[in-house]
C-alpha cells in the first residue's frame, strides 16, 4: 500500500464525518449565499475543526467567492482544499540540524507516548542518525520497559535509572550518553501524570533548564503527543502544555480510529502549533510525517479516486 493511499485510508472516517457531509449539503443548494455558509460552518465546528477556525475558513471562502464571481456551490469543495492546505502549511519538519539534537516527548498517560518515540526512533535510525533514547518517565516502571523494547527494535541506545529516580537526572545522563557517543538525536520521555499539574508542569520546566543548560546551542523539539479521539479535548490539553512547556508541534495519533481530525485545523489554526507527525495505524511506518498537501489531498479525495491516487504513487 502507498503512503498516501495509507493517509487516505486513515482519514476515512473524518473525510466522511467533514467532507461527506458537506458535499451532500451542497447538493441541496442551487446558489451560494449566506444561508450555506451558516451550515458550512455548523458543518465544520460538528466535525471538531472548532468555531475560530471554522469561521475563518468561511471568511476565506466568502473573499474567494466574491472575488473570483464564483456561482456553482459546487465550486466551493474544491476551494476550501485549497483553503485548508494554506491553513495546514508551514513548520511540518522536525529541526534537528545540531548533533546532538533533542527531542523531548511530552502528554498524558494514554495517548501512545512512548510508543510514538518507538516510531520516531526507529524512522531516524533508518535515516542513518544515531539515537539515544532517555527514560524520563521514571514514575511507571512499564514505560521504562516498554522503551527499552523499542530501543532494541529501533537500534537505539537507552538511557535509563531506577522506577522512581528523578527525571532530570536521566535527561542528564541521556545528554552526556550523546556527547560521549557522538549521537546524532536525543528523544527523552517524560511522565504524563505526577500527584497533580503543577508538579508535572515544574518537572517539564528543570528538564527544560537540564536542556538549556547542557545544550544551549542545540536544535531542540518538544513535541506533544495528543490522541485525536478525543476532539476538542485535545485542543484544550495542547493549549496548557504550549502555556506551561512552549510545545514546538504536534503528534496526533489514532486518526484512523476517528471521525475527528478536523483537530489538525484547530490546533494549527487556532493555537498556531504546527503538526509534525501523524498516526494512521499500529505498524511502525502508521506514524506518518505531517505533510500538509497530503493531508488536504487524501481529506478532500472522492472515494471513487482510491485506486487512480495509489497507482499514481507507485
Amino acid at each position: 500500500m502507498g503512503l498516501f493511499q495509507k493517509i487516505k485510508d486513515g482519514l476515512k472516517k473524518t473525510r466522511d464525518s467533514i467532507v461527506g457531509q458537506i458535499d451532500s449539503m451542497l447538493k441541496s443548494f442551487t446558489k451560494i449565499d449566506e444561508e450555506l455558509f451558516e451550515e458550512l460552518e455548523e458543518l465544520l465546528v460538528m466535525g471538531d475543526v472548532g468555531l475560530p477556525t471554522a469561521s475563518r475558513i468561511c471568511d476565506a471562502l466568502r473573499d474567494r467567492v466574491k472575488r473570483e464571481g464564483v456561482k456553482d456551490p459546487s465550486a466551493i469543495h474544491d476551494l476550501m482544499h485549497e483553503i485548508v492546505t494554506d491553513m495546514l502549511k508551514g513548520g511540518e519538519a522536525l529541526r534537528l540540524s545540531t548533533k546532538p539534537s533533542i527531542i523531548l516527548v511530552i502528554g498524558v498517560n494514554g495517548v501512545g507516548k512512548t510508543t510514538t518515540i518507538g516510531k520516531i526512533a526507529a524512522r531516524l535510525t533508518q535515516e542513518g542518525k544515531k539515537v539515544i533514547l532517555g527514560a524520563a518517565d521514571t514514575f511507571r516502571a512499564a514505560a521504562i520497559d516498554q522503551l527499552e523494547i523499542w530501543a532494541q527494535r529501533s537500534g537505539a541506545d537507552i538511557v535509563k535509572q531506577e522506577e522512581g529516580s528523578d527525571p532530570a537526572a536521566v535527561v542528564y545522563d541521556a545528554i552526556s550518553a550523546a556527547k560521549a557517543r557522538n549521537a546524532d538525536v536525543v528523544i527523552c520521555d517524560t511522565a504524563g501524570r505526577l500527584h497533580n499539574k503543577k508538579n508535572l508542569m515544574d518537572e517539564l520546566s528543570k528538564i527544560g533548564r537540564i536542556i538549556d543548560r547542557e545544550l544551549p546551542d542545540a536544535d531542540k523539539e518538544i513535541l506533544l503527543v495528543l490522541d485525536a479521539t478525543t476532539g476538542q479535548n485535545a485542543v484544550n490539553q495542547a493549549r496548557e502544555f504550549k502555556n506551561a512547556a512552549g510545545i514546538t508541534g504536534i503528534v496526533l495519533t489514532k486518526l484512523d480510529g476517528t471521525a475527528r481530525g478536523g483537530v489538525v485545523l484547530a490546533i494549527k489554526e487556532d493555537l498556531n502549533v504546527p503538526v509534525k507527525f501523524i498516526g494512521v495505524g499500529e505498524q511502525v511506518d502508521d506514524l506518518q510525517p505531517f505533510d500538509a498537501d497530503e493531508f488536504a489531498n487524501a481529506l478532500f479525495a472522492p472515494e471513487r479516486e482510491s485506486h487512480a491516487d495509489e497507482s499514481l504513487q507507485r
